[in-house]
């Protein structure tokens, strides 16, 4: 077993949250339930009763409570959760209404600016009245092409607040990507800012919106939030208003909350769209809210005392995953802007600056920094930090260790994983538990994760496909325009009758933690050995010559070889030389039968707008097979160069 890199102390686990739901849970349920482990295996043994807890726990806020918690664990997908129950999301997240900061927001090249939680009431109060004299009623969807602003949250929190649907996707769209996503949905009213500002540069984007308008009647208002321009003009877009002029007059008013059934719409939630139509992912309002609080509060520890930041747009599910902490009374930071403009240290000069206890990150911003040498620990106060959340895709071991040695010794690191379609994780943090080098720490509380063998079979120590046997409340509804559930039915659980089959390639430790071995459709199988990409990348990042890498599987001559595509640091040649070091290092580092075939240099690495490589839509053009959406890719035109490469010839 690896020697863990941080262990909280007995009095640090005590005051945790996490502890405080086990006495709880053993109070409320006559238990005697000693630490995590314990307490994970009764949540998933006694599935019922553990919802049932948290949602005493967390006080849920309700009109009505629920008849039945769930009404079959045996049927997936399908099963109903919190049936009889009616509620409202926005109110959930609204319970506080003092003084104490809500949202700290940061534009790149910007002053911070800042509100409070009454100021965030008094704000969602009016334009949810601004909404409801539109029309805006429950059901009803509204979408937002929105930087991670503050005029986000309040649109997201005001419809909502009527029982309106909310969909979001990041103003680095192109006009396809948008039309794929909200010409499925056909939104009323759109909000969006004038543009946004990227690595020192300003983009607009009503010139987008105009053209989005012409093909998405279903619009009927566009809400423009002033932002690179004091006044932006608004003739290019028809039936256009300022955010301004469009929100009512006049000081705080109370909030009539729209209550609906548990199982109401709150999101639609996207899928890349890079193989074909994005799918649109119905999720509901009670197994969201509850779900998010229990990886929040619980999970992440999060309270009134927090400062939470996690490095997102709004098109990504970290974003309404943040979102929810207003629920716990956070202070969240939302930073709108490129990481490492004007300097690499933009975002950790915002942890000293705002006193960020939890700073939420991509494994990819984790692996830069290191290759970059930049010491946040020793160039910053991070004092009141205390977890550091690593997310979108596995985080290496040498990853694991450049935290604890050059971030902070004493902090909590927390990679987690889960996916848009559950608007949650599988896997995350453990506040009362250690962190080994390369694991997330534990399965989430009540989701019955598994690893299944070629067979089907359920192994621990082994790598396989990951998947969930149970039920559990953040589950889609359903998908948009699937009225037979055949889409839905196809996407998880073909593979495994009433399994839930995520796609990621994964283990589960001895320690009781997991690995994540990248996704099991890009799963390589040369000689019919089943091999994880992250395995290569966790070696090919740490050579010098080499930018970022994408590797695939090549089907050649009845089998599959490895294929190596690597970006050089600028003024680097692909030289035999530097073949041969790339290669050595992967079979030193690995097995033989991770070492590529062939390596060969790109100018770029196709990436999704999330930053997530896209290794499918790779393979797919390699062999001359189409991909579908490119608007869903922050550099489609990079896709372009893996056409009939002739170093693939031989």
């Amino acid at each position: 077993m690896n020697e863990a890199l941080w262990r909280p102390s007995e009095d640090q686990i005590g005051k945790t949250n996490m502890a405080r739901f086990i006495r709880f849970v053993n109070q409320r349920c006559g238990r005697e339930l000693k630490d995590y482990p314990e307490t994970y295996q009764w949540s998933i043994e006694n599935i019922p009763d553990f919802w049932a807890a948290m949602w005493d726990f967390t006080d849920i806020r309700v009109s009505r409570g629920y008849d039945t918690v769930v009404d079959d664990l045996g049927k997936m997908p399908g099963a109903k959760w919190f049936t009889g129950a009616r509620m409202n999301f926005a109110e959930n997240l609204l319970r506080y209404r003092d003084d104490h900061v809500a949202l700290v927001f940061q534009g790149e090249g910007q002053p911070s600016t800042r509100m409070t939680y009454a100021e965030l009431y008094d704000s969602v109060a009016r334009l949810a009245g601004s909404l409801r004299d539109l029309g805006i009623r429950p059901g009803d969807r509204v979408a937002g092409f929105m930087p991670n602003m503050m005029e986000t949250v309040v649109a997201m929190l005001a419809s909502t607040s009527l029982g309106a649907t909310w969909s979001s996707c990041s103003p680095d769209f192109g006009i396809r990507g948008v039309l794929d996503r909200f010409g499925q949905i056909e939104p009323k009213v759109l909000f969006t800012a004038n543009g946004y500002s990227y690595n020192g540069k300003r983009f607009d984007s009503l010139g987008r919106i105009g053209e989005i308008l012409k093909q998405l009647p279903s619009i009927k208002t566009v809400v423009v939030v002033p932002y690179t321009e004091a006044r932006p003009g608004l003739g290019s877009v028809p039936n256009a208003v300022l955010y301004g002029d469009f929100i009512s007059g006049g000081g705080r008013s109370e909030l009539e909350f729209e209550q609906v059934p548990s199982d109401h719409p709150l999101y639609i939630m996207y899928s890349s769209g890079t193989t074909g139509l994005p799918k649109c992912m119905v999720q509901g309002v009670a197994g969201i809210l509850i779900n998010h609080i229990k990886e929040l509060q619980l999970h992440t520890d999060l309270g009134r005392e927090d400062t939470a930041f996690y490095f997102t747009t709004c098109g990504w599910m970290m974003w309404t995953w943040l979102v929810s902490a207003l629920a716990l009374g956070s202070t969240l930071v939302l930073f709108d802007g490129a990481p490492f403009y004007p300097d690499p240290g933009v975002l950790w000069r915002l942890a000293e600056d705002e006193g960020i206890t939890v700073f939420g990150t991509s494994a990819r911003y984790i692996a830069a920094i290191e290759k970059e040498d930049i010491k946040p620990g020793r160039d910053y106060d991070l004092t009141r930090l205390r977890a550091i959340l690593s997310t979108g895709s596995p985080l290496s071991v040498e990853a694991f260790e450049y935290v604890y040695r050059d971030v902070k010794a004493d902090v909590q690191l927390a990679s987690i994983s889960g996916g848009t379609d559950l608007n949650g994780c599988f896997a995350l943090g453990n506040p009362t538990g250690p962190v080994y080098p390369g694991e997330l720490q534990c399965r989430g509380l009540g989701m019955k994760v598994e690893i299944f063998d070629a067979d089907g079979g359920s192994v621990v120590g082994q790598q396989g496909e990951l998947v969930c046997t149970a039920p559990f409340p953040s589950m889609p509804l359903y998908f948009w325009n699937d009225p037979d559930g055949s889409k839905y039915r196809a996407a998880y659980f073909e593979a495994y009758p009433n399994v839930w089959r995520h796609g990621d390639y994964a283990e589960i430790t001895d320690t009781g933690g997991m690995i994540i071995y990248g996704r099991s459709d890009a799963t390589l199988n040369p000689g019919g050995v089943r091999i994880g990409t992250a395995d290569i990348y966790r070696v090919v990042e740490f050579i010098d010559e080499v930018a970022d890498s994408v590797v695939v599987g090549q089907e050649w001559e009845g089998d599959v070889r490895v294929i190596l595509f690597v970006k050089l640091v600028q003024g680097v040649k692909l030289t035999g030389a530097l073949i041969k070091k790339i290669k050595d290092s992967i079979r030193e580092n690995t097995t033989p039968r991770h070492v590529p075939a062939k390596v060969i240099a790109v100018k770029d690495i196709p990436y999704t707008i999330n930053m997530k490589k896209v290794e499918l839509a790779v393979k797919n053009m390699i062999h001359g097979r189409p991909v579908l959406n490119r608007d869903a890719l922050a550099n489609p035109e990079s896709l372009d160069q893996y056409t009939k490469i002739p170093g693939l010839e031989s």
